[in-house]
């Protein structure tokens, strides 16, 4: 059996670890919101029409914070449509996604869901299409507490006092050719932008955090997009945002779950052009990320329409030219729309979403902020009747229970790697080929008032069980507590509220400590939480 040592000491310290790490994402696309979390005729339905099946699952889970309401959808959305008397509000077109937005559900009934599940709400500002006074008019009407028209507004509308959002995103993507109103050609123009509704954010509300928009066309113009816009409004925001998707070639298990790696590399340069501003514009202030959009996807294979640098063919890199119908979607809040969020690959998307999470938590020094976009429909699962958890819930759920405001531990690493090779399924999508990629991957968070260690393993050797030897001997005194595993033979095979447990955590109880070390059998393709207490 092929083996890995892994070293944790207490004294290899990273940060604390911001319970916002494990939040969500929510975007009113497809079925997600008018028929998911929203279905007035449903049998949980509360006063509203809010799905109470949902909102008890998302309780359950604890969700720290969630990121709403988009999206590419936000930079066509006018929040002031959305208020008021349903019936006198405005029915628009949404031409981020090709559906009929008919704001049943609004910005009031948005942050009043946050509210009845129990999180913290972020809210993202349309940079698109709506101005400057837009986005004052709307911090006022969210967070002054009276005397003005518009949170007068507020209170005529039902609701007397301020809402509790802290963080508002500035934007979404601003510099994506797929954006409404994208600033892709002028990063110049967009950081200023940013700066001047910072600072307008932040004098009506002095106690408010705000969020740069950096670059999530990673192939096209990364890093010199960031670099200019992020240079102009540098001492005025809290953090950048990131976003990734990655997919890789169909079958491809080893690039599946090199995300960790290209995650890594993101966070990296991101990180180093902060620090390179902070040094160029010589201020003490350091910028920290906010990582508000992920996830991982198997792709097929099309055109190549650019390499990592020059022209392109919108006509063929815009899904929106491409050929259709010229019809706009409207989903029914009592007709559910099954999405891509299935039962295919579960285990492996599970594994690579808790990839992503560890990857957070070696970085929490500076990544501050995570919203799983499948945090929501994927790892808590739904359809137009029932809720389930699907097998990524479970890392999802244990890191947010076990690792929340302890200290984040580097751990150190050397066992079996693999390779992984380069692709190009898009123009917009690619990756560079990876050497010696560890095959076990960790991440460890000590809670010192608990006197607990929490160590998150996965093993994502496709072929091999690795016998694990992990080194604790610097947490002297601390004891096994257990070893909970999580795998699937048949990784064709994924949960459902039929067969809801076909993936679930389990006890390994053949896991022993002895001498400050611990011995542990992973399996191929596995989740691993080992926990030691004093």
């Amino acid at each position: 059996m092929k083996k890995a040592k892994v070293t944790v000491h207490p004294d290899y310290r990273i940060s604390q670890v911001d319970k916002r790490l494990f939040g969500a994402f929510l975007e009113p696309i497809g079925s997600w919101v008018y028929g998911g979390i929203y279905n007035p005729k449903h049998p949980t339905a509360d006063d509203i029409g809010f799905r109470r099946d949902i909102i008890d699952a998302v309780r359950e889970f604890d969700l720290p914070a969630l990121r709403f309401p988009g999206g590419n959808w936000i930079s066509g959305w006018d929040w002031k449509d959305s208020i008021g008397p349903v019936e006198n509000r405005k029915v628009n077109l949404d031409l981020a996604w090709f559906q009929i937005e008919p704001n049943i559900v609004g910005h009031d009934e948005y942050l009043e869901w946050t509210k009845r599940v129990g999180t913290e709400p972020m809210y993202t500002i349309n940079l698109g299409t709506e101005d400057m006074k837009s986005a004052a008019h709307l911090v006022e009407y969210t967070r002054h507490s009276g005397g003005t028209y518009w949170s007068e507004l507020r209170r005529k509308n039902g609701h007397p006092n301020p809402y509790p959002v802290k963080t508002w995103y500035l934007g979404n993507e601003m510099d994506g050719h797929w954006q409404i109103g994208s600033w892709e050609k002028d990063p110049v123009g967009f950081g200023i932008r940013t700066h001047e509704i910072s600072k307008v954010v932040k004098w009506i509300d002095n106690k408010a955090e705000t969020v740069f928009a950096g670059t999530s066309d990673h192939n096209r113009h990364f890093p010199e997009w960031e670099m200019a816009a992020l240079e102009q409004c540098y001492e005025s925001v809290d953090y950048i945002s990131l976003h990734h998707y990655h997919s890789a070639p169909e079958g491809d298990i080893a690039n599946y779950l090199n995300i960790s790696s290209v995650f890594e590399d993101y966070i990296n340069t991101s990180i180093s052009i902060c620090d390179y501003l902070q040094t160029k514009l010589r201020t003490p202030k350091k910028m920290y990320i906010s990582f508000d959009e992920y996830g991982a996807n198997f792709g097929k294979q099309g055109e190549v329409l650019f390499g990592r640098r020059g022209w392109q063919d919108v006509s063929k890199s815009y899904f929106q030219f491409a050929s259709r119908d010229n019809v706009f979607t409207k989903y029914d809040p009592e007709n559910f729309v099954e999405s891509q969020y299935g039962t295919n690959h579960q285990m492996l998307n599970a594994l690579a979403m808790a990839s992503v999470l560890l990857t957070f938590l070696r970085h929490v020094d500076r990544v501050k902020i995570g919203c799983m976009t499948g945090g929501i429909r994927n790892a808590l699962a739904f359809n137009g009747e029932h809720v389930w958890k699907n097998a990524a819930y479970y890392p999802f759920y244990q890191m947010n229970k076990m690792a929340r405001d302890g200290i984040s531990i580097l751990p150190v690493v050397n066992g079996p790697t693999f390779n992984t090779e380069q692709f190009a399924l898009t123009g917009s999508n690619q990756c560079p080929a990876y050497e010696n990629v560890q095959a076990i991957e960790a991440a460890v968070v000590h809670q010192e008032e608990k006197d607990e260690v929490c160590i998150f393993l996965i093993n994502r050797a496709v072929e091999d069980d690795i016998e694990i030897s992990l080194d604790v001997r610097g947490f002297e005194g601390y004891k096994l507590t257990e070893h909970i595993e999580m795998y699937t033979e048949d990784m064709k095979r994924g949960n459902s509220f039929e067969h809801p447990e076909l993936i679930k955590p389990t006890n390994n109880v053949d896991t022993k400590m002895e001498n400050g070390r611990v011995i542990a059998i992973a399996k191929k393709l596995s989740w691993n939480v080992i926990r030691l207490k004093k």
